[in-house]
Parts: structure tokens; C-alpha cells; sequence
């Protein structure tokens, strides 16, 4: 299955550089830089060392390191040569290289940051500086692996409903993308509108408590089997909220609401216009219009003629009729985006 796209979205609380994972490689010929550096670093910090540049980018392959301080003036290899061989390499391209050198003119910073390097301490260090300079990159590498980490979360989530809910296949994906142009179209800011499209994709997570005989009963379910049914808003919201995750509130608000109406029909709590929150009403039409698009046990495609009919009819009852007209305006990009993902589902 394909995966959603990524997005940083961390709490600044939870970036602590020493939970960080993997050494600092230091590098320097000379051995006096080795045993300063590591008189400032080794009480905070795991630490390996090189003194070639050669040597460098062996312990880089073997030992993983979290951020490497590197030295320009080396005698077999530069500095610079060893960032961009650094760069180079799939292995190592991600890890951030401080250069820590006597070389200080304004050019020698540009070689330095053409050469992929992230910052650039001049000899003779400042050893308060150093831990500032080494503790802010390492939060940002923190930061990187927990926005990564929530993004398996996200990505396993949609598989488990996938395999319990089979006939949708792909549609927790094309949704969250809809969602997403949706939110931009509606006045979003680019990092809330791709906040929601990780979001989106686990408003139906609360399904895997729905037994199969009624999630997948392929004619109209009756009035004891649709209450049934209606739970899974509930359960969503209960399995997501136990995190305080901006993300995951995010998501646990979208699974509880998106059953909602504007005129306050919806379920699980009635909720009425502006009381249903912005998130919900925007994935309550991507959710429909993309339910209505593809074969399900219960229904054929509909052309989309008819959806559109549908959701004109439906402004001001079930959807927010601002949201109805944002949505009629961007439709060619919205079957851009139902294209794209059907060329992926035959992939």
C-alpha cells in the first residue's frame, strides 16, 4: 500500500537531544581537538572518534552516528570532501555535520554549507557553545525520529482497518488526501492541512469492534445492525484519545464527528453547524464523495454527475454549505487526486 506523506508534528516538550539514539563521531588530526572535544561532550554524550577523513567515513558506515563534528584541514581527505562523500552515501546522507575548524573566513562557511554541512563552530571552541550548538541539532534529529515514529503509527493504524475492512482498500488514503486539498481550499494553513491528511486516515479505526457479518453484510443494514454501526465513531474516538498527541487528538476528534450533520441529524451526539468541528465537516464530504465514488458490497459507483448532485442537494442538511461550494470549485483536482491514486491501486 502506499504511504501518506510525512509531516512534523511534535511537541516541543517531548525533544530532548540525550534521548537520542547512536554516538557523536568527532573528527580531527589533531589530538589535542580529540581530547578537548571529549572532555566537553563525553559527560552528556556517547562519543566515537577519527582523525582521517578516510577514517571518518568508515566509522560513519559502521557506526551510525547521530551527528558528526568534523575538522576541514585533514591530511589525506578535507573536510569538505568528506561532507559531500557523506552526502553522497544513502547510508549517511542524513546525518547533520558541524564543522569545527580554525577556518573562519565568510567563505569558508559558504564551502562549508555548499559542502551539506548544517553548522560551523571556529577554533578555538567555546565549550558552552559547543553543548548548545550539539544539544539544538541533536533535538532536531530527536524531533525528526519521533515525527517519523508517529508516522508508522499512523501508517500501521490504516493497515489493521484495511484488513478488517477489506472492500475499502485504499480509501483511508484517497479521503485523507481529499481532506487535505479540501482544508487548503477552505482557508488552511499548509501544516494544519497536512496535519489532517495523517488524520483523516484513522476516522474509521473505531470499525475493528464492528463484527464482520455487519461491516460487511452487502444489502441495507436494519435498525438493531445500524446501531451496532454507529458505535465505531465512539470507539474511535475512545482508542485515539488516550493520547495527548496533537496529532492523534486530531484524529480522535475526526473519528468521533464525522458522522455528524450540519443540520444536526448526524450522529453520535447531534451536533449542529458550527458546534461540529471544522476538521470533522471537511472529512464528512471526502469520506462521502469517495464512498460514493468506488464499488462497495452495498452499492455500485456512482458517475460523478450524481455525487456532485448529491452534494449540492445535501448543503445546508448534511454538509456545511461553504465547504460544498470550496468543494464544487476544486473537483478537477479532486479527480486528479482520484486518478493518481487509481493508477497506484493497478501499480
Amino acid at each position: 500500500m502506499p504511504r501518506p506523506g510525512n509531516c512534523a508534528i511534535v511537541s516541543k516538550s517531548l525533544w530532548r537531544a540525550e534521548a537520542v539514539t547512536g554516538p557523536i563521531l568527532v573528527v580531527d588530526d589533531e589530538p589535542a581537538n580529540l581530547a578537548l572535544l571529549r572532555q566537553i561532550l563525553s559527560p552528556h554524550f556517547p562519543l566515537v572518534f577519527a582523525r582521517t577523513g578516510s577514517d571518518a567515513l568508515a566509522a560513519a558506515a559502521k557506526h551510525r552516528p547521530v551527528l558528526i563534528l568534523l575538522d576541514i584541514e585533514m591530511p589525506d581527505m578535507d573536510g569538505y570532501t568528506a561532507c559531500r562523500r557523506l552526502k553522497q552515501d544513502p547510508l549517511t546522507e542524513s546525518i547533520p555535520v558541524i564543522f569545527v575548524t580554525s577556518l573562519a573566513a565568510s567563505g569558508d562557511e559558504t564551502a562549508g554549507f555548499e559542502a551539506g554541512a548544517v553548522d560551523y563552530l571556529v577554533k578555538p571552541v567555546s565549550p558552552p557553545v559547543v553543548l548548545a550548538r550539539v544539544r539544538t541539532h541533536l533535538s532536531l534529529v530527536s524531533a525528526k525520529q519521533l515525527s517519523e515514529s508517529y508516522n508508522d503509527a499512523i501508517y500501521m493504524l490504516g493497515e489493521a482497518s484495511e484488513f478488517k475492512d477489506t472492500d475499502t482498500g485504499t480509501h483511508i488514503w484517497r479521503m485523507a488526501a481529499y481532506s487535505s486539498a479540501l482544508a487548503l481550499a477552505s482557508g488552511w494553513e499548509s501544516e494544519a492541512c497536512l496535519q489532517l491528511e495523517l488524520a483523516a486516515p484513522m476516522h474509521d479505526i473505531g470499525k475493528l469492534a464492528i463484527p464482520d457479518d455487519i461491516l460487511h453484510k452487502p444489502a441495507k443494514l436494519n435498525a438493531q445492525e445500524w446501531a451496532v454501526m454507529q458505535t465505531h465513531s465512539t470507539v474511535g474516538y475512545k482508542i485515539l484519545s488516550k493520547s495527548t498527541a496533537p496529532l492523534l487528538q486530531m484524529a480522535a476528534t475526526v473519528a468521533y464527528c464525522h458522522h455528524e450533520k450540519w443540520d444536526g441529524t448526524g450522529y453520535p451526539r447531534g451536533l449542529v453547524g458550527k458546534d461540529i468541528p471544522d476538521m470533522a465537516r471537511i472529512v464528512a464530504i471526502a469520506d462521502v464523495f469517495d464512498a460514493l465514488t468506488t464499488k462497495r458490497p452495498y452499492k455500485e459507483v456512482w458517475p460523478i454527475e450524481q455525487v456532485m448532485l448529491m452534494l449540492q442537494s445535501s448543503s445546508g442538511s448534511h454538509f456545511e454549505p461553504r465547504l460544498v461550494e470550496h468543494f464544487e470549485r476544486i473537483l478537477p483536482k479532486i479527480l486528479d487526486i482520484k486518478e493518481a491514486w487509481a493508477s497506484r491501486d493497478v501499480g
